[in-house]
């Protein structure tokens, strides 16, 4: 597998206080790899400095070969950010459109591209409705959906499934699983759900923006010679369980 993604030795500091510190993570092709942590952890920060969002005050941000932030590489990165990123006043189906636009489709495939991913999340009957009369879960599903218009080669998926019924998510996790297996995209997710941690390939557990421990779920459990997922991360920090 190539490796698509490397953050090697990243710091950063938001008014002298330091939100993410030595941080390593190298993420391959037809890999789901998983940051896992609670909220203030320092996730969505590691997310945004792969992004290009935001810079780094030591150390390097590689994707796709290449130094980030990075302009062409960001064709090939589809990002959902946790706080939705919407258009209000448009419907879920410009707002798709617009967003297809932004990326070198040809119209005939950006029309596929919207119905495939706006069925995904289970939103084509509601797409001729302007976003803001959408429920938040709605909003949620709709980020989810742009951030796979594209067809990227990679996903940045930011706490994608907060706010979404537990039939829909299996349905999107299935298709992830799809994604890394059929199409070796590269995956890297954000969550403290620990059941999604389990389906991940590779997982960073982090806290106070550092990382504790990393590994295959399997391997941390043998490791830590825990049960599940959530007695490993007390255990990596210091807490007997």
């Amino acid at each position: 597998m190539v490796t698509t993604i490397q953050l090697h030795d990243i710091s950063k500091s938001f008014r002298k206080k330091t939100v993410i510190e030595d941080i390593n993570i190298e993420v391959k092709s037809g890999q789901i790899y998983g940051i896992i942590g609670p909220s203030g952890a320092g996730k969505t920060t590691i997310v945004k400095t792969i992004v290009g969002m935001d810079q780094t005050e030591t150390g390097t941000v590689t994707v796709l070969g290449k130094r980030m932030p990075n302009l062409e590489v960001l064709q090939s990165i589809g990002y959902m950010a946790q706080s939705d990123a919407l258009y209000e006043e448009l419907t879920g189906a410009e707002n798709l459109a617009f967003f297809a636009s932004l990326f070198k489709l040809k119209k005939v495939e950006q029309k596929s591209r919207i119905a495939y991913a706006a069925g995904l999340v289970n939103l084509t009957e509601q797409l001729t409705k302007k976003v803001s009369a959408y429920s938040g879960g709605m909003k949620r599903r709709l980020s989810l959906a742009i951030a796979l218009i594209q067809d990227p080669q990679i996903l940045i998926l930011d706490e994608p499934t907060v706010g979404i019924d537990p039939e829909l998510r299996m349905t999107i996790w299935n298709e992830l699983l799809r994604l890394k297996n059929e199409e070796q995209k590269t995956i890297l997710i954000t969550t403290h759900v620990m059941d999604e941690a389990e389906k991940c390939d590779h997982l960073a557990m982090i806290r106070n923006g550092r990382i504790l421990t990393e590994g295959s779920p399997a391997e941390l459990k043998t490791h830590y010679e825990a049960d599940n997922l959530e007695a490993v991360f007390l255990k990596a920090g210091g807490i007997e369980v």
